[in-house]
């Protein structure tokens, strides 16, 4: 095991929950006991912090009056003493399942138990009492029981609705307790300790199984966790309960908001499932939501409401795995079905915004350059879907390439080819002559024949090919359709003011680069347009993506884009989780290496031939991360403050001034890569 706290999920603001689903016995409180503890023990022995077992895991769900049997409640009372004995060395939090009495009243309850000792105890609020339901025979309802005590297993401890649980050494570690029904009224109480602070919601069940109610069960786990920004733990009882009249599947699942993070198999116990769910995004979520806010304010501050039970966890800080699925394309489901989706609704979303501004202009013709490349190339293909859309013929598209020093032969016969098979207007400029005479006005060595080539010689010829696209969309009454994605934006990859990072619209601003090849082959695997596109649209995904601004060295090595400034599948990782999430760059670290380290664990999007298929090393990704940090926070926040409309695209964000992000243009990144550093293992795994 790894000791250096790098590695720690607690050191990263996560939590490792656990849904428990023991074998029920029939009554039989001491074998239920027994169960409890078994799964306990391995929730232990696997670092669960929180472990939620089912609705009355300890007397049994389905047993009707026999709940109000004095000799049951005794032998419960009896259980819970033992729990807590036999836990006093265990580091999981346990909530378990019991019928408690209290004032002459029985409620059904779940027990919140931490290394021997019970924190509180909550009632179930609302107790159905229809078709097979009778709770109401047996129980008293937990509404209205706030600010009390009960005198249970040997302890007087906090009783009520109005308890959330904080860990005093583990930030962010506050869950809320509800039972069954409570998730299905219109307001469950958990929405209210969501407000309050809670960042994982509990929900122990019992809930017989008919068919279809499964989809049910998870439809309201996932709806409650996105409303609430919260993690959702659900328990429902398992087989063993009683079958009289009724069946049990014990399904549990872990959401955070609406992902899926672990399912139990079902029809099967016991089983233990757990997941690591993140506390600190969670809370970084809700400080980004203004709605959250007004929605606290307008239920009156519940935090008032609630009495904050706190306790020592004595979380560790060191490796003890990661149970948690990361993305390695967080812009790119690994999901078929799922990418399809995203696809349609990203390039529609492009295509309709196109035709939007397009007919607001009044103007007459597009005007894009056509490099060959893989962001020209869709710019291009979601123009031609537009005046498709718009019945308006293709050549209303002038498409114009303009080769340089180190234009290559293959991306400017694909960018010919492209254009011819659209049916676009097509036209060829060599930007050479006029970037010769350039460069000899300024006195640029290379005019007198040396081989320099620095970052004047490259943006002399991005300078110009914007050049002649502004004045030629003067001269035909057309505008400047832009192709820079939003990878490129965030890396600061574009040149300045009359460079590719200005256009009359940025279609692409919105796309990242890992998604846009995606979209490029989603055109074609749904044939949005006819072969011959779709073949050039193929041979362009199989491109190196290079600026050609460069020429090739003596090896022939064409200038690689990603050779010099980074994977753009790391760029975009980091992207994610930085301006989308607002995460620590350490953290962010440690989630692209347990992402990347092995190409043989997770899920891959699809196409993706097994030799493409990288991994990167800690060192690889705090080099690229760094890089990252200086472009984003330092560099090159002045070029996105000034750059043209776009459609935001994805839901990670955009970085438009007007939108998602907005920095200022003389910042530092000093602090992030402070961060970084601190963090930083002696050894990276």
């Amino acid at each position: 095991m790894t000791t250096h706290p790098f590695f720690s999920i607690h050191r990263h603001g996560m939590v490792r929950v656990a849904v428990a689903t023991p074998l029920a016995s029939v009554a039989d409180v001491p074998a239920n006991a027994d169960a409890v503890l078994a799964l306990a023990r391995q929730a232990h022995e696997e670092g669960v912090d929180l472990a939620v077992f089912p609705e009355l895991a300890l007397s049994s769900y389905a047993i009707d009056d026999l709940l109000l049997q004095e000799a049951l409640l005794d032998s419960v009372e009896a259980a819970a003493v033992r729990l807590c004995s036999e836990t006093q060395q265990l580091s999981p939090i346990l909530i378990v399942g019991a019928p408690v009495r209290r004032g002459g009243r029985l409620f059904n309850c779940a027990l919140v138990i931490a290394k021997g000792r019970i924190l509180g105890i909550v009632p179930k609020t609302f107790l159905p009492n229809y078709r097979e339901y009778y709770e109401k025979r047996w129980f008293a309802s937990g509404a209205g029981q706030t600010g009390l005590e009960v005198s249970f297993a040997g302890q007087t401890v906090p009783f009520g609705t109005d308890l959330i649980f904080a860990a005093s050494d583990l930030a962010d570690f506050i869950f809320h307790v509800e039972i069954c029904e409570d998730y299905w009224a219109p307001i469950p109480p958990s929405s209210y300790g969501a407000m309050a602070g809670a960042t994982i919601l509990c929900n122990l069940s019992a809930s017989n199984i008919v068919v279809g109610k499964a989809r049910q069960r998870a439809l309201l786990c996932s709806a409650q966790a996105m409303r609430a920004m919260a993690a959702y733990v659900y328990s429902a009882a398992g087989p063993g309960e009683s079958t009289t009249d009724l069946a049990w599947d014990g399904q549990g699942m872990i959401y955070e908001q609406d992902v899926l993070l672990a399912q139990s198999s079902r029809f099967v116990s016991p089983e233990l499932i757990s997941a690591d769910v993140d506390v600190q995004r969670l809370r970084l979520e809700r400080m980004r939501n203004g709605t959250f806010s007004d929605a606290m304010k307008q239920a009156g501050d519940p935090e008032r409401a609630f009495r904050r039970v706190p306790f020592a966890h004595e979380p560790q800080y060191a490796d003890i795995g990661f149970r948690r699925p990361v993305a390695r394309f967080p812009f790119v489901p690994s999901d078929p079905l799922r990418l399809d989706d995203d696809c349609y609704e990203a390039f529609n979303i492009q295509v309709s915004a196109l035709v939007r501004r397009f007919q607001s202009t009044g103007g007459t013709r597009m005007v894009i350059g056509v490099s060959g490349g893989l962001d020209s190339t869709h710019a291009l293909i979601v123009a031609a879907k537009a005046c498709d859309r718009m019945d308006l013929p293709r050549d209303t598209i002038l498409g114009i390439t303009m080769p340089g020093f180190a234009t290559g032969d293959v991306t400017k016969a694909s960018a010919w080819a492209l254009m011819r098979a659209l049916g676009i207007e097509a036209q060829e400029i060599d930007i050479r002559p006029a970037a010769r005479q350039m460069l000899g006005d300024m006195g640029h060595p290379f005019a007198s024949g040396q081989p320099v080539y620095d970052v004047t010689f490259e943006n002399v010829q991005a300078g110009l090919r914007t050049d002649y696209l502004f004045r030629i969309a003067n001269q035909r009454g057309g505008f400047v359709i832009g192709t820079g994605d939003l990878s490129e934006m965030a890396l600061g990859w574009c040149t300045y003011g009359v460079g590719d990072q200005m256009s009359h619209y940025a279609v692409n601003t919105g796309v990242p680069k890992t998604l846009i090849q995606y979209l490029i082959r989603w055109c074609v695997q749904t044939d949005q347009f006819d072969a011959e596109t779709a073949k050039v649209l193929t041979d362009v995904l199989n491109t190196e993506i290079s600026p050609e601004l460069v020429p090739a060295d003596a090896e022939g090595k064409i200038q690689s884009t990603q050779d010099r400034i980074g994977p753009y599948e790391l760029h975009d990782f980091f992207l994610h989780h930085i301006m989308r999430l607002g995460l620590p760059p350490s953290k962010v670290a440690f989630l692209a290496w347990h992402a990347w380290r092995d190409v043989q664990a997770g899920d891959w999007p699809a196409n993706i031939q097994l030799s493409a298929r990288n991994s990167y090393d800690l060192p690889v990704i705090r080099k690229w991360l760094e890089e990252f940090l200086r472009r984003f926070f330092q560099t090159s926040q002045f070029k996105r403050s000034a750059i043209p409309n776009g459609p935001k695209v994805s839901g990670g964000g955009s970085l438009s001034p007007r939108g998602d992000w907005r920095a200022p243009s003389d910042g530092t990144a000093k602090l992030w890569l402070d961060e970084l550093a601190a963090a930083w293992p002696d050894t990276p795994g």
